[in-house]
């Protein structure tokens, strides 16, 4: 038995000491945030049509140490006239625990972006509720099913370089 205490920095520790693979996450913060309201002031019984775009990047940071990015853009219209936009990127520092490399990718792209996203839909709400609409509570991304598409179509694309530089967006 051990007097030391188990915390998320002992077990990651133990982890790394047997060999087992581990994702750590050192710090997530929004990177930049855009709210434009050009439809304020609004009314309650608009139904505006709501537009959404996301993806999803990282970079390296050093031999352990990557930047994952979520970005989202939010687009309300009613008819022609743009009621807001949001726009938001969100980004996490995470470290590779006795991960290869050759193996970084999908981790950085499908559970990196899982952890980080409740945060990110979080943030998002919020300012659309702020700018006076009813929040905008962005349904969960199969981060899965997105890195396989991409994949798939990065495959596809025969004139396409084998991988990102060092340091460049992984889509």
């Amino acid at each position: 038995m051990s007097d030391t205490p188990d915390t998320p920095e002992t077990e990651n520790q133990a982890a790394a000491e047997a060999g087992a693979p581990g994702l750590q996450i050192m710090v997530q913060y929004v990177r930049d945030l855009s709210f434009e309201n050009p439809g304020a002031p609004n009314f309650a019984d608009m139904q505006p049509e709501i537009g959404v775009n996301a993806n999803v990047g990282a970079r390296k940071l050093s031999d352990t140490d990557y930047e994952v990015g979520l970005k989202f853009r939010v687009e309300a219209k009613n008819g022609d006239n743009v009621q807001f936009i949001a726009e938001l990127e969100y980004c996490g520092v995470f470290r590779l625990i006795n991960i290869p490399e050759n193996e970084a990718k999908p981790v950085l792209l499908i559970e990196a972006p899982r952890q980080i996203f409740p945060f990110a839909r979080r943030v998002l709400a919020d300012a659309t509720r702020d700018g006076g609409y009813p929040p905008i509570m962005l349904d969960p991304i199969d981060f899965m099913a997105l890195y396989q598409q991409n994949e798939a179509a990065s495959e596809g694309a025969s004139d396409a370089p084998d991988g990102p530089n060092e340091g460049e967006p992984v889509n």
